[in-house]
């Protein structure tokens, strides 16, 4: 089971964090690889949630809940983790990170990325 203290939670959670502050100030040159690769991709990334949610234009959605999306959208599209871990990762941030509907949010827009893959 997986706890909080686990490592690659611990990695997933310095990226967001990372990349919500950077989502109110320019990039620091020293970001974790994995943000400077899911602003890379950030385009792309984007246009897969607002298929996801379109009801949600992107400057709608709340910062920290967008941060997740879009750190998860990148794990589901550049890595080889498995979606159920990714999509379960997400939800905890969501929790950790977001408001009270966020987990939902987080999971339904998830849900149907991967629905409509």
């Amino acid at each position: 089971m997986k706890t909080k203290s686990d490592p690659r939670h611990l990695v997933r959670r310095k990226i967001v964090q990372a990349l919500f502050a950077e989502s109110f100030i320019s990039p620091k040159k020293n970001t974790l690889g994995v943000a400077k690769n899911v602003r890379k991709e950030q385009t792309s990334i984007d246009k897969k949630i607002v298929d996801a949610a379109p009801q949600w234009p992107i400057e709608k959605i709340n910062k920290i809940d967008l941060v997740v999306l879009r750190l998860a959208t990148y794990e589901l599209n550049f890595s080889d983790t498995p979606k159920k871990v990714i999509i379960d990762e997400a939800i905890e941030l969501a929790k950790e990170f977001g408001n009270e509907s966020s987990p939902d949010f987080v999971n339904g827009v998830l849900g149907k990325m991967i629905k409509n893959d």
